[in-house]
């Protein structure tokens, strides 16, 4: 159990209610179980996979899939498995750790990925108990291997505009499928895909394929930018035939297969983009304490240590973002029943709870690890433009993060849709707490934070969920159901919630480190919580300015800025001298350290 309460977070309401950090789950929490599982998978990935690398990276997959089966042996496909499948059944903190570890694989931990997150969890969640039965043990040993089919030619984004088609055959045995299903990840080497398509051209549909059904090839390796160690290619369907037991839950109800994996890729992403980060930030910080210019280690000039104490926050403010989310999963997957495990809609519930973490979390961690990366290239100089360097593949591994699983600009627009569909089936009071907030902000009197650790942080974070609401309902009612289509404003409205989960999930996490360890140990966390809250604060700050003259003028304008400097009167701190302290703790441990 992460949730210190009895009753279940409700997917989104850090906007609206107040969180304790005794309901956060905390990477300083793992288990020595967890733990254990995390270093079998580092070794597994330094002994096995790195010596590997150079030929997967020539795309010779025989050896991912040796590597995939030896991954199997060790219990490194089966986490998402139950037991009773060949699995190990183990709980969500333990599968995203693999994930995290995995990350430093580069393109073989996307071949990873695919197989036990997109690929399996489809049957292991929506699957018929003999569909279970005949897939999922050869899975979790990686006997067989598993894709995820659903991006085409004409729709990536726009998933449920799928031109592949399924028809029942005369016999009524098999639907025979046609179409092209484009970059599938694990295509060249992959037994079974799961595949899309609208059955008579409307029914949007789930089915389990297999390589050896008739009608089912691959075309070519795609030549891709990065990640060039795992395989992607077209799947081609061509009257492929497809036993009807092999439908995948119900007919015209693949989205919801569809959608919910989706969010737990989301958050499975924004898991490796953070060991992904911690990987490129410790190759970065040993390499500036090795290489000199003008007789100094330039991990000792004043710029490079403000581009790691930024580096070391931002990983922070990703890493407590990331694992909170999974701890709130946990939370709620492990309180279903036996029967609700079994229940296709029960398990589709507790995924789309949280949806919206799951987009903040992809959004935010991928970006942080672009940051980490680009900055990481540019402190190696001229080596890190050159092949040999780790952080050049680094560099162009990280890029495809920000398309996969829903672009980040997509990801950005769903998070205020789904916010206002809670609100309107009253799931959350959202409009409700909106309108009495308008009503207090113009008798508000600006408050005054303490001078206690983490109370300018927490008064930031406070200010930030009411400025979080005000734009949010200034911009619902001037646009109504056209909202829509304001993208530049709906955008402005993700980046400023996303801040707020990031701050508060810094702020909570280092609060309760305080509460544990005490401050002196807690330091560092500190330095980082300061960094950051500033500067995500700085940027809400840009966000609503920008979206107020979007959306009021005259009088309106003028007043509703008057409440926005109330909301944002603070004392700024050095955050160059923070940095500079953050930066020598991680020049001395030569890795992320909190």
């Amino acid at each position: 159990m992460t949730n210190k309460t009895d009753a279940l977070i409700k997917g989104g309401s850090f906007l609206i209610d107040d969180v304790s950090y005794e309901q956060l789950f905390v990477p300083e929490e793992y288990t020595d179980e967890q733990k254990m599982i995390a270093k079998t998978t580092e070794e597994f990935v330094v002994n096995e996979v790195i010596p590997q690398l150079e030929h997967l990276e020539n795309h010779e997959f025989d050896r991912s899939v040796k590597l995939l089966k030896q991954a199997g042996e060790i219990g490194l496909l089966g986490a998402d498995v139950p037991e009773e499948y060949g699995g190990l059944g183990l709980d969500k903190i333990s599968s995203a750790l693999i994930a995290e570890k995995m990350s430093r694989a580069g393109g073989f931990s996307i071949s990873h990925g695919a197989h036990v997150g997109i690929g399996s969890l489809p049957i292991v969640l929506f699957g018929t108990e003999e569909q279970k039965k005949k897939y999922l043990p050869a899975l979790a040993t990686g006997e067989k291997i598993a894709a995820y089919a659903l991006t085409e030619p004409g729709s990536g984004s726009d998933a449920l505009g799928a031109k592949t088609t399924a028809k029942l055959n005369e016999a009524g045995t098999h639907y025979i499928l046609n179409g092209e299903k484009q970059w599938i990840t694990n295509a060249g080497f992959a037994d079974v895909f799961v595949v899309y398509a609208k059955i008579d051209g409307e029914h949007f549909s789930a089915f389990i394929v297999e390589r050896d059904f008739p009608g089912v090839s691959t075309g070519a390796e795609e030549k891709k930018m990065g990640i060039k160690s795992s395989s992607t290619r077209t799947l081609i369907l061509e009257d492929a035939e497809v036993p009807v037991e092999n439908l995948l839950g119900e007919v015209g109800k693949g989205h919801v297969i569809a959608f919910n994996i989706l969010n737990i890729g989301r958050y499975k992403l924004g898991v490796g983009a953070v060991g992904a980060s911690k990987r490129a930030l410790e190759i970065t910080l040993q390499y500036a304490n090795q290489r000199q210019q003008f007789k100094t280690p330039i991990s000792q000039f004043n710029l490079t240590k403000e581009k790691f104490g930024t580096m070391g926050a931002k990983l922070y403010a990703a890493e407590s973002s990331v694992y909170r989310t999974v701890g709130l999963f946990e939370d709620r997957m492990s309180k279903l029943s036996e029967e609700e495990v079994n229940d296709g809609k029960e398990v589709a519930k507790s995924i789309a709870e949280y949806a919206i973490e799951c987009s903040l979390n992809k959004v935010f961690a991928t970006e942080v690890l672009d940051y980490i990366v680009d900055e990481g290239v540019q402190i190696h100089g001229g080596y890190g433009f050159m092949q040999e360097y780790e952080i050049e593949r680094m560099y162009r591994d990280s890029r495809i993060n920000r398309i996969f699983e829903g672009t980040n600009e997509i990801n950005r627009l769903l998070v205020p849709g789904m916010y206002l569909r809670k609100a309107m089936k009253g799931e959350l009071p959202l409009l409700q707490k909106a309108q009495t907030l308008q009503e207090e902000l113009m008798m508000m009197m600006p408050e005054e934070p303490g001078n206690e650790p983490l109370a300018q942080e927490k008064y930031l974070v406070r200010n930030a969920k009411k400025i979080a609401l005000m734009i949010a309902g200034l911009a619902a009612q001037k646009y109504g159901k056209a909202l829509e289509n304001e993208q530049e404003v709906l955008v402005n409205i993700s980046d400023i919630v996303s801040n707020v989960y990031a701050m508060e999930s810094t702020v909570l996490r280092t609060e309760k480190a305080i509460q544990q360890v005490g401050l002196e140990k807690a330091k560092q966390k500190v330095l980082y919580t300061e960094i950051f809250c500033q500067e995500a604060f700085n940027e809400i700050e840009q966000h609503a300015k920008e979206t107020l003259v979007a959306v009021e003028h005259g009088d309106t304008l003028r007043m509703m800025f008057t409440v926005l400097r109330k909301l944002t009167r603070h004392t700024p701190i050095n955050v160059i001298t923070k940095k500079r302290e953050a930066a020598e703790a991680l020049i001395e441990a030569e890795k992320y350290i909190v």
